[in-house]
């Protein structure tokens, strides 16, 4: 049984939009549902019904009603929902329009800027007519080399307003990076930033830019967000404008959205990349809308009062998860920059200043802050904080546990895991009930989660392969460039016909939550047992002396055995003894299968760009096998640390 670390007050309960979606549900259906388990069973039972309530009480703006929930639900891929049904997505995200405030954002070099609603309808509806007077229509690509600020989100409804597909990735990525995904997607408009700054650093994007104009010759505009210089010269970058010149001086009396049948494309979004070109992801603008509103209603509990922060760049796609938040009436608090800089108190300092009632975060960054020594309950007035989301990686149960000592005591911890594949989540948040250690609280309401063992069982306070066996609105509608939808069907259904494999190891707990391990593909197998890898992470980075680590299996021997490599936090000294302290922590918490036959110091841990661990492509490195795609990395040159390795070759 894990530690019971919070539970919501009776009052919280009551006042939860959860609590009032049970009710809606028990009304309409003529049901006595009490508590989330009863209703996560009712919704993946009768899932036609619950994703329509779903769209009734999250009040979706449609044209035209949908004639059918879902059609050939027993397909997947090939379940089709809402047909018959018309609607815009930027149009949900743009019904208030008054002067309450929609965004505001923060960067790094203290800017703060900040639109109401009425501003941000203005502004989108001046941007689609000067796109729409360039020729932009309904299908068209746009493309987004962005930081995270307020231009980006208006950017992205404007596109969708018009029924074309936005496409997004961070401006830190490096001209391959860019060219691997925009590339392939053919955009007409390229939107970008001149710069950003990063850890107290200015970095100028006008050169990266002029070049994938060059190169990529579907691109007829480009269009130049002002940031780290008030007037940019883009005398170097052919068919450019500033984007105050090339808004439309006025917008009409009323903005047209196109309407668009539920699946039709809203995003192309790309797999991580570290083992080839990235795949490019289609997702439908009903299927994010429906999915993003339960998200944000049920499992976040975020009303029209929230200030609701995630710590994201448009190249991850918790952007595009904190842009559904504008469907709430919520006001989005947008932060470009490092979130260590000038220290670790710098998103606290934040919270404070902004009144932040959501924080959204990922696992790494917890870690890190608390190896920081912060203890922001003690600095700052997190009175407003209600709530923390955490994803990325599986959170341990120390950062849990440091959450709400030296955090806050009174908050909702939700981990939360699913992926770019779904652009939502398999599992995460229950605003109604308790938080234990190391556990997400719950599975997804309409996501029929599983964990199955080897034999294709599913299992309950066992490790197993995560698999969704009933299909969900916010599938893939395809890959791009994808003839016969071989890749997406090899990406999901290749293990289990008709049943969704994520290729994440998880547990089913007793107490109904869900337990991360980590990707199966980096699952460990030494002497044939199965161990994920974050279970060695808990134990090696709860150690004073390791700053980060990775671990993979290495072929030996007949066998696989577990090759650990730390990263040392400064003055440490690697030694025979730290290696026996290491070794002797994994086999006291776990068991002796999980201790490393070798332990190797490096300076440096790889990241994707959106800050996962590779460790399949460390793996590759470590085997002699090449790396396809290092522009996915945040540093790439750190692969070369795990090449050829003396200490591995006994």
């Amino acid at each position: 049984m894990s530690q019971m670390l919070w539970k919501p007050s009776q009052t919280r309960i009551k006042d939860a939009n959860l609590t009032a979606f049970m009710a809606f549900v028990n009304g309409k259906h003529g049901k006595s549902l009490a508590g989330y388990p009863e209703l996560h069973r009712w919704s993946v039972d009768r899932a036609p019904d619950f994703w329509a309530a779903m769209w009734e009480f999250g009040g979706v703006v449609a044209s035209q009603p949908y004639a059918e929930v879902v059609r050939d639900f027993d397909k997947m891929p090939g379940a089709r929902w809402f047909g018959g049904a018309r609607l815009n997505y930027a149009e949900n995200l743009l019904r208030r329009r008054d002067g309450q405030l929609a965004m505001v954002f923060r960067g790094e070099d203290k800017v703060r800027r900040e639109l109401t609603y009425a501003q941000l309808y203005d502004q989108v509806a001046r941007l689609a007519l000067a796109m729409k007077a360039q020729g932009l229509t309904k299908g068209d690509r746009v493309a987004g080399f962005m930081p995270n600020m307020i231009e980006t989100v208006v950017a992205m409804l404007a596109t969708a307003s018009l029924g074309a597909i936005w496409s997004s990735c961070s401006p830190d990525f490096g001209f391959q990076g860019v060219m691997d995904r925009f590339g392939q997607i053919q955009p007409k408009v390229l939107f970008s930033a001149d710069g950003y700054h990063y850890n107290g650093k200015t970095h100028d994007c006008l050169a990266k830019v002029a070049q994938v104009k060059a190169e990529i010759k579907s691109i007829e505009r480009v269009v130049i967000v002002p940031y780290v210089a008030a007037a940019p010269d883009l005398s170097g970058v052919a068919g450019a404008a500033l984007f105050g010149d090339y808004l439309a001086p006025q917008a009409g009396p009323a903005m047209a959205f196109e309407q668009l049948p539920f699946d039709h494309p809203l995003y192309i979004m790309y797999s991580s990349g570290t083992t080839g070109v990235p795949k490019c992801i289609v997702h439908g603008a009903g299927g994010t809308l429906l999915q993003h509103l339960k998200e944000h209603l049920l499992h976040t509990d975020l009303k029209p009062t929230d200030k609701f922060f995630y710590f994201t760049t448009c190249g991850w796609m918790m952007w595009n998860w904190l842009a559904s938040g504008l469907a709430t009436g919520c006001t989005l608090l947008l932060y470009d920059g490092s979130p260590f800089y000038p220290g670790p108190e710098a998103m606290f300092q934040l919270a404070q200043e902004e009144g932040m009632t959501i924080f959204g975060t990922s696992a790494r960054y917890l870690a890190a802050v608390e190896n920081s020594g912060l203890k922001p309950r003690e600095q700052f007035d997190l009175s407003p904080l209600k709530a923390m989301l955490s994803t990325g990686s599986p959170l341990s149960i120390e950062s849990f546990e440091y959450v709400y000592r030296d955090i806050k005591e009174d908050i909702c911890l939700s981990s939360i895991s699913g992926g770019t594949d779904i652009i939502s989540c398999f599992a995460g948040g229950n605003p109604i009930g308790p938080v234990y250690a190391g556990q997400l609280q719950a599975p997804g309401l309409g996501m029929a989660v599983e964990a199955w063992d080897e034999t294709g069982q599913p299992v309950i306070g066992q490790k197993g392969e995560l698999v969704c066996v009933k299909p969900f609105p916010s599938m893939p509608v395809y890959f791009w460039n994808d003839p016969g939808d071989k890749k997406y069907l090899g990406a999901y259904f290749s293990v289990y016909p008709n049943i969704w494999h994520h290729g994440d190891f998880c547990e089913v707990t007793p107490e109904g939550g869900v337990v991360m391990y980590g990707r199966s593909d980096a699952t460990l197998n030494p002497g044939g047992v199965r161990i994920g890898t974050a279970e060695i992470y808990r134990q090696v980075e709860n150690l004073s002396e390791i700053a980060d680590s990775l671990v993979v299996g290495q072929d030996w021997d007949n066998d696989v055995r577990v090759v650990l490599f730390v990263k040392l936090n400064a003055g440490v000294v690697f030694d025979e003894a730290l290696v026996k302290r290491i070794k002797n922590v994994i086999r006291t918490n776990t068991t002796p299968r999980h201790v490393p036959a070798k332990v190797i110091a490096v300076a440096d841990i790889p990241y994707t760009i959106s800050g996962k661990k590779v460790e399949l492509a460390v793996r590759n490195v470590v085997h002699g096998k090449p790396v396809l795609n290092k522009d996915a990395l945040a540093n790439p040159a750190s692969l070369d640390l795990f090449a050829d390795l003396p200490e591995l070759r006994s």
